[in-house]
């Protein structure tokens, strides 16, 4: 105690350390007691502390906003010594629900499909040796009734959490933004107070007389030259927003490099920067706006130069100053119709010394009867052209020199007929002298060939007959051949076998193929003159068939004509022809799709009445220029033929007599035996008629239909397949170009155009925008004041107007308009001083929200 008697205070103080528990208890035994209050940690205790790390939160966790239904996704980093355990809490308390990871570094938390019970707190918990550590995110879970009732601004100066981790605006803030614009999703603090009234947003009209979507004077067809830049461009009227695609081959087409869309608010263009023929084709565009849909097609034709005519000029008709020149067309007319010919003569035997007889020829024969002189020698060949430009030139003819000679010769002359027997010990080019090649087929090459002594022009038929096989063939078609001497078939005239070729030697027939003729823009066209034609093939068929042959390969390219101006015909190619033995079945498996018959697709054996049915075919096609079961690919054509499915189609046969069609029902049977055969097709009341001058139907027939029906034929020769595909749809007629469908007419469009729909309504989907903001206005008192602005987004937003923070209904004197253009309005009547404030459109969908804000002035 004090002198004076109270009692002395005595303070003592001392340092005291806390350690981690964990590493407390592990280091007690370690620790020696030097002083009573003060630990000492060994060497071995100091180094291990030193080398761990607590946990620490590199990247913490974000708070965020998410749709009922979706999924909670809270991740961060962590960083720190191993091993670190991790555990989550959901308000305080264990989250037994979720899916936690942990992969050394990041930890994240899953909630899939969430609930609104699932908004809250979350925090994670992360510990190791060294110590530990936590970090915390705020969820919101958005339901309908969070979504649509929050129409008051926050008045709280605190910052509330948004999905994006930036806070909502205060009133302060809104009022220095006034006229501006700003967007953010939707929050759950923005609900209005449990006290505020609630008020039904405004929806966007929509008047079933509003513009429907539709184009505006769309194109049908577009060309452009190879290597151009093709633009497919469509305009269009309808609600914004409006979404398109383009579709080719079935399916969508996709941005890239070379190929892409170029899309305005009234537009849609797909650019091909570098247009090749395999671009040609059909293109259908699909629109989709808020309420309708449309579609349109249309074709882009790739062309090109064609390719050079396929076979040399032949000469078919010589006078001392004057000839005919024929020619086959090109293989491939460069996407774009052959408009005509450039004949070029050449009489210096120079190369380059080429003179251009005539560039307006429009068809596939000239007659030279100018600018020849007697005993010169010229030499000819020819070029094609299209809208594209002028092809390389055809092969050279072989030098023809002019001379007189006696052409006079009996308008049917009796033939003379040859039974050959193989030569075995010489050559052709022995007897012949071997010129330029006229075609190619399966079995080899034919050759132009000029006798050495008598200088008379034969046609030479070089098989490969490399094989055993090969060689047999020959022989079995020459032996054929042997048996074949009538005026409608071609003649063989002597054969030769020298190892390793084979060739046999054929009369030349100059005039081409039938069809050839037909199209040809000299030639009149009518049903008459397929009677004519008609009662050849069946007149050389019928002697076949009295010899117990079966052609097996009758089609349009094997009937030819014999000169290029008169109308005899003969048939050629006898490679696939064969013996019929009433004993002993025959079973092929060769011909041509189009033309081979029912039984012979089903391997089932073959009869006389086999060539009936490719009769039938080609009086079908020769009358109607189409076959009647031509599919999109072999395999279809070939279904079609073993089901014997076919029609008269009522356009192309409007102008044909019924006997004609009852000729061709009777062929056109799938039960051999119940074809007419050869006689009784030459006894046809159709045949007959010709013969007896009963027949009046004169009128011409369309040569169009058979002149695509050529080029088909014509690109399939030179395996061209799919341009023929690409080049006959630009040449069929379009369908529907213009299709604009209501949702209760999707229905009538294409799978393909359906899925589009789909895919549109996705790329369609986006927030609120304002493209036209709200603007200060200063009214006078007792007026009216009229707030706009335009908005888009889709789904349609729904919208509530603000004064201040507070919304307003509609009454008497607050009218607010919806338009169904997106214009949006508020409409004050009689505003008095006390209407002078901040008003704010605020516009709500599935994908956010924005709001744009402007001052209205009241003045007295």
């Amino acid at each position: 105690m004090n002198g004076d008697g109270s009692q002395k205070l005595f303070v003592s103080t001392f340092r005291m350390h806390i350690k981690p528990p964990n590493a407390l208890s592990a280091q007690t035994s370690r620790l020696r007691i030097i002083d009573s209050r003060t630990p000492i940690k060994s060497p071995e205790t100091e180094f291990r502390f030193k080398s761990l790390e607590p946990p620490v939160f590199i990247e913490p966790l974000e708070d965020c906003c998410v749709d009922e239904g979706s999924d909670i996704v809270v991740r961060g980093v962590v960083k720190g010594s191993q091993p670190i355990t991790v555990m989550w809490l959901h308000n305080g308390e264990a989250a037994h629900f979720g899916k936690a990871g942990f992969d050394g570094r990041e930890v994240k938390f899953v909630v899939r499909e969430c609930l609104p019970e699932d908004a809250g707190a979350y925090t994670c918990l992360v510990e190791n040796s060294a110590g530990k550590t936590s970090c915390s995110a705020a969820v919101c879970v958005r339901d309908f009734e969070t979504k649509f009732s929050g129409l008051k601004f926050p008045i709280s100066p605190s910052k509330s959490i948004e999905a994006n981790g930036k806070s909502s605006p205060t009133r302060n803030e809104l009022q220095k933004f006034k006229g501006s614009t700003c967007s953010s999703p939707v929050s759950p603090d923005r609900q209005s107070p449990v006290s505020s009234p609630r008020v039904i947003p405004k929806k966007r009209a929509n008047s079933a007389t509003g513009p429907v979507l539709h184009f505006t004077n769309p194109p049908q067809h577009l060309e452009v030259k190879a290597g151009q830049t093709a633009k497919l461009s469509c305009s269009f009227r309808g609600s914004p927003p409006v979404a398109s695609c383009w579709i080719r081959n079935k399916e969508e087409v996709v941005d890239g490099t070379d190929l892409w869309t170029e899309n305005t608010d009234e537009s849609t263009t797909l650019v091909i920067a570098n247009a090749e023929p395999q671009h040609t084709g059909r293109y259908t565009v699909v629109l989709k706006d808020r309420k309708s849909s449309a579609q349109h097609t249309l074709t882009l034709a790739v062309i090109e130069r064609p390719e050079p005519p396929a076979s040399c000029p032949v000469v078919s008709v010589l006078s001392e100053s004057s000839l005919v020149l024929s020619w086959s067309g090109p293989c491939y007319d460069g996407g774009s119709a052959i408009v005509g010919y450039v004949v070029e003569v050449n009489n210096q035997g120079c190369a380059e010394n080429w003179v251009e007889l005539t560039d307006q020829c429009e068809s596939t024969s000239y007659i030279v009867c100018a600018g020849l002189q007697p005993n010169h020698e010229y030499c000819f060949r020819v070029r094609a052209f299209n809208a594209a430009g002028v092809s390389e030139p055809s092969p050279v003819s072989s030098a023809v020199r002019m001379e007189q000679k006696d052409c006079e010769k009996a308008d049917d002359p009796s033939p003379e007929y040859t039974l050959v027997t193989i030569d075995s010990t010489h050559k052709v080019t022995d007897h012949y002298i071997l010129q330029e090649k006229l075609g190619m087929g399966k079995f080899g090459l034919v050759f132009k060939l000029t006798h050495k002594e008598t200088g008379h022009v034969c046609a030479g038929k070089f098989y490969k007959g490399r094989r055993a096989a090969e060689r047999e063939a020959a022989r079995r078609e020459i032996e054929l051949m042997n048996h074949l001497h009538h005026s409608k078939l071609v003649q063989c005239l002597a054969a030769y076998d020298h190892k390793p070729e084979m060739v046999m030697v054929m009369e030349f027939i100059p005039g081409g193929e039938l069809f050839e003729r037909i199209v040809d823009d000299n030639f009149e066209h009518t049903e008459l003159a397929s009677v004519r034609y008609m009662q050849q093939i069946l007149e050389g068929v019928a002697y076949i068939h009295q010899q117990k042959i079966v052609h097996l390969d009758l089609k349009p390219e094997n009937i030819v004509c014999v000169d290029t101006n008169g109308h005899s015909i003969k048939i050629i190619d006898f490679g696939l022809a064969s013996k019929i033995d009433d004993k002993t079945p025959l079973k092929v498996m060769h011909g041509t799709p189009e033309f081979v018959a029912p039984e012979v697709i089903n391997y089932e054996p073959v009869h006389l009445a086999t060539d009936m049915w490719s009769v039938g075919v080609i009086c079908y096609i020769l009358l109607s220029g189409e076959s009647p079961f031509q599919g999109e690919s072999d395999a279809e054509t070939l279904a079609l033929v073993t089901s014997a499915q076919w029609e008269f189609d009522e356009e192309s046969f409007s102008d044909i007599t019924e006997e004609a069609k009852h000729f061709i029902s009777s062929l056109l049977i799938k039960v051999p035996r119940r074809r007419m055969s050869c006689e009784e097709a030459l006894a046809h009341p159709w045949i007959a008629a010709f013969d007896s001058g009963d027949l009046t139907s004169t009128k011409s027939l369309s040569k169009e239909k058979m002149k695509r029906f050529l080029a088909r034929q014509k690109w399939k020769k030179a395996g061209k397949a799919m341009l023929a595909l690409k080049r006959m749809t630009l040449l069929s007629k379009s369908d529907s170009c213009v299709s604009p469908t209501t949702p209760g007419e999707v229905s009538l469009m294409s799978p393909e155009a359906k899925n589009a729909l789909q895919s549109l309504e996705l790329k369609m989907q986006g927030p609120p925008v304002f493209t036209q903001k709200l603007e200060d206005q200063t009214v006078t008192q007792g007026s009216s004041a009229r707030l706009s602005c335009n908005l888009t987004g889709y789904p349609d937003p729904e919208v509530v107007w603000l004064c201040g923070d507070e919304p307003l209904e509609e009454s008497s004197a607050v009218q607010i308009e919806y338009d169904e253009d997106g214009c949006c309005a508020l409409i004050l009547t009689d505003v008095g001083m006390q209407d002078t404030n901040v008003y704010t459109c605020r516009a709500t969908n599935d994908h956010g929200e924005t709001y744009c804000s402007a001052k209205l002035t009241v003045q007295k």
